[in-house]
């Protein structure tokens, strides 16, 4: 079973699972979500592009989708929070292509209160 990660900051519980080891998931709070649409870039994309030529991964979408990633878990966590929540259980993230070179990434779950066991 996963451990639930903290924020470093505020020490918000977030997990994939359903579960919290350790703590006892009291309110479920109804759907909660992180959203951004990000862009490339033209000084990544174009050095991107022509890295995507190779094989191998190409660093500069790496650290935009990553960047998009954590913005989108920051979010998540603030409509939680929102919500009155100190937990969110079941996290998923999901992409899309919106089009125009942009992209949308959102993290999503549920909020919950939950207080150790």
């Amino acid at each position: 079973m996963a451990e639930p990660a903290t924020d470093s900051i505020s020490d918000f519980l977030i997990s994939t699972t359903f579960e919290l080891p350790g703590y006892v998931v009291e309110t479920s709070l109804g759907l909660c979500w992180g959203l951004i649409v990000r862009s490339i870039g033209t000084v990544k994309g174009v050095s991107g592009s022509f890295r995507a030529l190779r094989a191998g991964e190409v660093p500069q979408y790496t650290s935009v989708v990553d960047q998009a990633r954590r913005t989108a878990l920051e979010r998540l966590i603030g409509h939680a929070r929102e919500l009155g929540g100190n937990a969110v259980v079941g996290v998923r993230f999901d992409s899309s292509e919106v089009g125009q070179g942009l992209a949308e990434i959102v993290a999503y779950g549920t909020a919950a209160t939950a207080r150790p066991a």
